[in-house]
């Protein structure tokens, strides 16, 4: 008996299409490849200069002796290891798509005033021709971009205890009203968000003067296992990841949380797996997608940082069974964690209305669901691997 049709929200059959996933081999990526073989009939053409988070989707799977065993997706993700920005191949898998989704970036807060050419390059000069490749052929586009584009809220400007800063008006992120708030240019933690915004604007003009079908994603703080990277073991040492991987890495380590400006700012976290439930309503429904910026957040996952380091330092106790350290969180300057340059926005509570009204789309998770979710498989991915080198003996000079 052959297998209902899948449809769309407006009840119409969802066809296999090809996906030309850049950044595939990523934390996000990563979801959604095992989303698409897993729930769908799409092929994706995975491209990235990393597979390792992928790996366990290319390699076949163990079998009996004797027998050869395959994936239930078998033949449709290959994966097309090149850089994107200097590959001549990229424009010929972009044509044999019906669908590109580009996830490239330099995301990392400690870059982006350390490198902030890089920053700048990545993220804007990198994905011109992306852009272009899609336009040109008259192919789709799903292009990931970052809650940072709003920058600082209208109500931060305000005195701290002035009543309209607790206005939902003055803070609340909305996709087709609020303003784009920078600091000064000295200030080059923002290189990273005014190249996000400058391509929203590319992208936004192809649509308006040369017919690009496009869709924009501003992720607000996705979390789960897989996401960033644990410095000196799946990272570079002196690496600084966000901050959910940079608790994570202090939890391992038993050493103590470190609150960046006593952790006053505020953030909101949303569950990986409810947020490639979007992407995927995204994919699969262009005629509700298309044209549009969608927030993808969940407003009710509210903390201040500090807040988080509590509630990290509780999920993982109970993960591990490791009693809390006496001092769990120590104070530093953004100065001093992040070096010249650096500045930050106060609170990003993303409005949900416009992904709600075309998508459906509502986050489930919880904060404290989701951060034991990610600590369980980091407890397990990580602890022995720290345990044994921090028990390295070091090389005497």
């Amino acid at each position: 008996m052959a297998a209902a049709a899948r449809m769309d929200l407006d009840g119409n059959p969802i066809l296999p299409m090809t996906i030309c996933m850049i950044g595939a081999g990523g934390f996000i990526g990563s979801h959604l490849c095992e989303k698409l073989m897993a729930e769908t009939p799409h092929t994706v053409l995975a491209v990235d200069v990393y597979s390792d988070k992928i790996k366990h989707l290319l390699d076949p799977p163990s079998a009996a002796e004797g027998q050869q065993a395959r994936h239930p997706w078998d033949g449709r993700i290959q994966f097309h290891r090149l850089n994107i920005k200097h590959d001549s191949r990229l424009e010929g898998l972009i044509k044999m798509s019906d669908l590109t989704i580009n996830l490239a970036a330099i995301c990392t807060p400690a870059d982006y005033n350390t490198r902030p050419l890089d920053t700048i390059y990545s993220n804007f000069i990198d994905a011109l021709p992306v852009v272009r490749y899609c336009s040109e052929n008259n192919k789709r586009l799903i292009h990931f971009s970052t809650c940072e584009v709003y920058g600082k809220t209208i109500g931060s400007f305000l005195p701290k205890d002035h009543p309209l800063r607790k206005e939902p008006e003055f803070y609340v992120l909305k996709e087709d009203a609020s303003p784009c708030i920078f600091g000064s240019i000295e200030k080059q933690r923002w290189s990273y968000a005014c190249a996000k915004q400058l391509i929203e604007r590319l992208i936004y003009a192809e649509g308006a003067e040369n017919g690009l079908e496009f869709t924009i994603v501003r992720p607000f703080n996705w979390i789960g296992p897989r996401m960033d990277f644990i410095p000196g073991i799946d990272g570079p040492s002196e690496g600084v990841p966000r901050v959910l991987a940079c608790f994570s890495n202090n939890l391992l380590r038993r050493e103590p949380l470190k609150l960046v400006d006593g952790g006053q700012s505020q953030r909101t976290f949303v569950y990986i797996k409810d947020a490639i439930e979007a992407v995927l309503l995204m994919t699969e429904n262009p005629a509700r997608a298309n044209g549009h910026i969608f927030n993808v957040g969940n407003p009710n996952n509210e903390v201040t940082v500090k807040q988080l380091a509590e509630i990290m330092t509780q999920v993982y106790s109970k993960v591990s069974g490791e009693a809390p350290l006496e001092m769990p969180t120590l104070d530093v300057s953004s100065k001093e964690f992040y070096g010249e340059g650096y500045d930050d926005s106060d609170k990003r509570i993303p409005d949900m209305t416009i992904i709600n009204k075309q998508l459906g789309w509502n986050p489930k998770t919880s904060l404290w669901d989701l951060l034991e979710s990610t600590l369980t498989y980091q407890h397990r991915t990580y602890a022995e691997a720290i345990r044994r080198a921090m028990a390295k003996p070091v090389a005497s000079s």
